[in-house]
């Protein structure tokens, strides 16, 4: 464990907020001077390192996804250039088997030095909107391999001496389908690590070199000696659970298994993902950072007081099998990272909430990315026009408090929701409906958060094709304590002329659309924690009057009899009798209905006599939701988990 603390409690403090704040303010460079809309929007993070490589401070806003992997590209980094740095050298990387995240996500890295010696690296890192491969936006759902996902970055020196590589900078710009805003990112990033260095150096103006180098160390040792108390604070134990992607699009029926026992002995967690799947035919896989990013994040959501920095990241250990969804090796595909990033974050929250009561939530909706890339017609040159867009939606129920509603994802709560305005006006496609979505929230004591509903046309566009990058359709958001999960994720399109909409899921790449095309998704709502019965009636009336939640699904899900007076007034009344008696109707029947044959109700689903949030909520079954065909292994899987976090808690009947 870390010694006393080597500074004076004053010296300690201003120098560990000063290190907090030059990462904030590269932070604000970015955000003012960044070309891309994607970046503008605040997919970016940033980084102050030790002479080491090691994380010492990270922004107030820096987006989860990124925090626990800076430092390990920062140390590649610098084995690449080791003995041949130099004072305004910014390096330049993007490779997720080093320990990054994935290629869209490029990092630039400038050396600090002071008297002639480097005392730290600043790092500034953007998510670049394309970074080539074989679909816009780089998101390729089909890659089984690097190789259609996008230019990989391994170190490479970008401005040498203060002096910008253009060879270098033009080589990657012109890989990609946006190079004009990729050179702008370029200069916008580079700045960030200048502000940064100015910084550092004026605390060394004022301090001493000795002292900032001394602090530097001074806050990751804090940070450690906090955490480590707090841990051993904690009973000893092992705790076990198993989160799943949707999918693997090359294989068979059936969701893939994360599997995470989590120990905590001492001072220290150890999380072991052996019994994890193999990676699996498409890009939803992670590499060894991102899953450590995951671990990081998912543990630091329950030490909210402490800064983030390696100090952190020395607490605890994981063991991650070679191979598996966790752990892939080049040139496994990995862009699609974030699935397998927010199962084993949500998977934490689940583990640490029995460890933590008073913080425990329920499962988080998964972030979704629409990609929609192609020609726009609206001008007479028809430039390429890139739509990346993602969408809130509705957090876990809390113990004692609702879930937040449209809120962005677990994956990086700094992301802001995109302005519709900004995206008409740098895309041809128009943004018709965009809506808290009545019902999505999990039922449950403490409900989750709603989610929304976005709804698109495409405009004057040509050679427009379209990638959704998403999870959840299958592997349900759920609840815990007795709570109920939320709805499934998927886009459906309707093609201009047409009277029907398609389905399309998920997860898809490079599907053709047109002027006059419409498509629409949902995000879901958290899963509920708690039994839903046990709600209280005067809360459920609160929530249909805030249009949450359906008069209809208020009895279904919340045995609440709600009888509308004047609905434009948000008028109504609860029939106390008859909520009594549909409580214990429900309360007698619902294990029952969660193990009633798969098949029946598939059929019941098919003939319209029940809906998906019946199908699910009640009876625990998984869907193809398009043509309502029941998928006996992934229901298998998934009455498991409700078994174990729903049923079993609930008071018999």
């Amino acid at each position: 464990m870390a010694g006393a603390l080597p500074l004076d409690p004053v010296t300690f403090e201003v120098l560990k907020n000063s290190f907090i704040t030059s990462v904030d303010q590269m932070g604000e460079q970015v955000l003012r001077t960044c070309y891309s809309f994607v970046i503008y929007n605040r997919d970016f993070s940033s980084a102050l390192h030790d002479a080491n490589g090691e994380c010492a401070a990270q922004g107030n806003q820096d987006i989860a996804v990124h925090v626990g992997t800076l430092h390990f590209t920062c140390k590649d980094v610098m084995r690449h250039f080791e003995g041949d740095m130099h004072e305004g050298d910014v390096f330049a990387i993007n490779d997720p088997y080093a320990g990054g995240t994935h290629f869209s996500d490029v990092r630039l890295v400038r050396p600090i030095f002071a008297d002639g010696k480097i005392i730290a690296f600043s790092q500034s890192n953007g998510h670049w909107s394309d970074v080539g491969g074989s679909v816009p936006g780089s998101f390729d759902v089909a890659a089984r391999e690097m190789f259609r996902e996008g230019l990989r970055i391994t170190p490479v020196r970008l401005f040498d001496k203060n002096g910008l590589r253009k060879d270098v900078a033009h080589l990657i710009a012109s890989n990609t389908r946006d190079p004009a805003s990729i050179i702008g990112d370029i200069q916008a990033q580079a700045e960030a690590t200048a502000v940064c260095e100015r910084e550092i150096l004026r605390l060394v103006g004022k301090y001493g070199r000795e002292t900032v180098e001394t602090g530097l160390a001074a806050v990751q040792d804090y940070v450690e000696r906090s955490a480590r108390q707090r841990i051993a604070a904690l009973p000893d134990g092992e705790w076990e659970t198993v989160d799943y992607i949707d999918r693997d699009p090359a294989g068979g029926e059936g969701m893939i298994p994360i599997r995470i026992k989590m120990t905590i002995k001492g001072d220290r967690a150890i999380y072991d993902f052996t019994g994890s799947h193999p990676t699996i035919g498409s890009i939803y896989n992670s590499a060894f950072g991102a899953t450590f990013s995951a671990v990081a994040a998912g543990m630091k959501t329950f030490f909210p007081d402490l800064p983030l920095n390696s100090g952190f990241y020395r607490c605890f250990d994981i063991i991650a099998p070679e191979g598996s969804i966790v752990d892939a090796k080049w040139p496994i595909a990995v862009t699609g990272f974030l699935m397998p990033f927010e199962k084993i974050m949500n998977s934490i929250y689940e583990m640490w909430s029995k460890l933590m009561p008073e913080r425990a939530l329920a499962c988080a909706f998964n972030l979704e990315y629409l990609l929609t890339g192609g020609l726009d017609a609206r001008s007479a040159d028809k430039p390429i026009f890139m739509f990346y867009d993602w969408l809130p939606g509705g957090w876990g129920g809390r113990n004692g408090k609702d879930g937040s509603n449209v809120t962005t994802a677990c994956f990086g709560t700094g992301l802001m929701s995109q302005p519709v305005e900004g995206q008409e006006r740098a895309n041809p496609i128009l943004t018709t409906e965009c809506e808290i979505l009545k019902d999505s929230p999990g039922p449950g004591k403490w409900r989750g958060g709603a989610g929304v509903v976005k709804t698109s046309r495409m405009l004057q566009a040509e050679k427009t094709v379209i990638s959704y990058i998403c999870d959840r359709e299958r592997a349900i958001v759920w609840g815990i304590e007795g709570g109920l999960p939320s709805m499934p994720h998927g886009l459906t399109l309707k093609r201009a002329g047409s009277a029907a909409e398609e389905r399309l899921g998920s997860i898809f790449s490079d599907v053709p659309i047109g002027e006059g095309d419409v498509f629409s998704r949902p995000t879901a709502g958290g899963g509920g924690f708690g039994d839903p019965l046990e709600r209280d009636p005067n809360l459920v009336i609160e929530d249909i009057k805030d249009d949450y939640v359906s008069v209809n699904r208020a009895a279904k899900d919340y045995g609440v009899v709600v009888h509308t007076i004047d609905a434009e007034l948000c008028n109504y009344e609860i029939d106390k009798v008859a909520t009594a008696a549909l409580r214990a109707k429900i309360r007698s029947e619902r294990v029952a209905n969660a193990r009633l044959d798969p098949e029946k109700v598939a059929q019941r689903y098919r003939n319209g006599e029940i809906n998906a949030f019946d199908v699910i909520r009640s009876h625990a079954v998984i869907l193809d939701w398009g043509t309502g065909a029941l998928l006996p292994e992934s229901t298998r899987q998934f009455r498991e988990a409700f078994e174990r976090r729903s049923v079993a808690m609930w008071k018999a009947g």
